[in-house]
């Protein structure tokens, strides 16, 4: 909803960062024109750790391929349960979550981005589940953990860990996104690099239960409208949520794709608002209460808010809109080397409104569209997975992708999406992501606004 009475001083670190990272990586840049529209290449990636293939430094051994047999079929491995919690291909070693150094003052209040250049499918493993903290990540002792539930209830309760779980569980597949995911983008290209973008997403399996069955258990009294989270970190990040969402899907989850939650990720117990933004899905859970009103915290009023083109904030941005992005090919998994021929165009989609429909893809720069085939099953508020095959002819291409949700919305271009929003908005940025791809298979970041 709009406010024209109340306008909050709205501070961004992202914004300010974005507009940092145009004067530090200016060097790097390069500006041209082409039939009236203007182009900028994002900079060379510069985040926290190498962005190489994962088996970078390994070199084949012409021993080990056919026609010879290959030395591991030569002699026993190690013991089955060597690693008891089991641990990635030696080989696999580069595939990590990531950080940009200079994006935020300290790594206490931080992000870390998934890599999804390097993810197969739609589930995100926990050990690279993207990571937003306000105020550093803090251990939990289970058996000293409590949830209050007070407000507007019939009957006030203090739950354990374990009466939680004695409530009946659901299991579910959805897409957690923070919403200044893209936000290093609002001042032209950022990054040269899909885990900058789009890194701020993660898609997993969750388990825990409905917050509307416990509601139904204690008993919710007329006039409850809302509902306030409060997380135990320091930061303690607390949310106003309508109460319709609440008794929509709202969940209060303890495990994550088969497994406790991790203490990055909110365990023991974390809120889970599908299709919402992060912000809200509160971590380390300690209190809900129920009244009649919003809260108006610090992190919706003066934070996580959408300027609009007259200058106002839009406030409760809640919803994801339909988006997308291709993670091959990309920056961090160009073509080099690569000859003319048949190639493969991948990538992700996902929205907040439901199931995502179709994808199209481009090959100029939003000439011209094609739909891509969804590989995935279509699951609500959960990221899915498409394809595209084609015959490259070698030539430069531009390539993107866009995805339409069962609403009927379709994800915009940059252009549209500014003549939609302006200049001035950080969050909810669904533009259409284009990777220019050079005869030599090199992948750039670019942007393609009006001149």
């Amino acid at each position: 909803m709009n406010n024209s009475d109340y306008v909050p001083e709205v501070t961004s670190s992202i914004g300010e960062v974005a507009e940092q990272s145009q004067t530090l990586l200016q060097e790097e840049r390069r500006d041209f024109l082409k039939r009236g529209v203007s182009l900028s290449v994002g900079a060379a990636a510069a985040m926290g750790g190498a962005m190489s293939v994962s088996a970078e430094g390994f070199k084949p051994d012409p021993a080990n391929l056919p026609p010879h047999i290959a030395k591991w079929g030569k002699s026993w491995g190690r013991d089955a349960n060597t690693h008891p919690y089991g641990i990635p291909s030696k080989y696999e070693a580069n595939v990590v979550r990531r950080i940009v150094p200079w994006l935020t003052a300290d790594q206490k209040a931080t992000v870390v981005f998934t890599p999804w250049q390097d993810i197969e499918g739609t589930v995100t493993p926990n050990g690279l589940h993207f990571v937003r903290t306000h105020g550093g990540v803090v251990d939990i002792n289970p058996l000293e953990w409590r949830l209050m539930i007070h407000g507007r209830v019939d009957r006030p309760v203090i739950l354990t860990l374990e009466d939680l779980k004695r409530y009946p569980s659901v299991t579910r597949q959805h897409f957690f996104s923070c919403p200044a995911n893209s936000a290093m983008e609002s001042r032209g290209p950022g990054l040269d690099s899909v885990q900058a973008t789009h890194g701020m997403l993660s898609c997993s399996v969750y388990t825990g239960v409905e917050l509307k069955t416990i509601l139904e258990d204690i008993g919710l009294k007329e006039g409850a409208k809302w509902m306030f989270s409060e997380g135990s970190d320091p930061a303690s990040v607390g949310r106003s949520v309508p109460i319709e969402k609440v008794l929509d899907d709202a969940m209060l989850v303890y495990a994550m794709n088969g497994e406790a939650l991790r203490p990055e990720n909110g365990y023991p117990v974390r809120l889970l608002l599908p299709g919402w933004e992060g912000v809200l899905q509160t971590k380390w859970l300690r209190r809900l209460k129920f009244d009649d009103k919003a809260w108006w915290v610090r992190e919706e009023n003066t934070k996580y808010t959408e300027l609009l083109p007259d200058g106002h904030a839009k406030m409760f941005n809640w919803v994801f809109e339909s988006d997308s992005v291709i993670t091959t090919p990309c920056p961090e998994r160009d073509w080099q080397g690569m000859k003319a021929g048949p190639m493969k165009i991948a990538g992700i989609a996902w929205s907040g409104r439901g199931k995502v429909e179709h994808v199209d893809v481009t090959l100029d720069g939003g000439k011209t569209w094609k739909e891509a085939t969804i590989t995935s099953e279509k699951l609500p508020k959960s990221v899915i997975r498409f394809e595209f095959l084609f015959d490259w002819d070698g030539k430069p291409m531009m390539v993107g992708s866009r995805s339409t949700d069962e609403t009927g919305y379709t994800q915009p271009t940059e252009q549209e999406l500014l003549e939609q929003k302006g200049t001035e908005f950080i969050y909810h940025r669904n533009a259409v992501q284009l990777w220019e791809v050079s005869a030599n298979g090199e992948v750039h970041n670019v942007q393609i606004r009006n001149a």
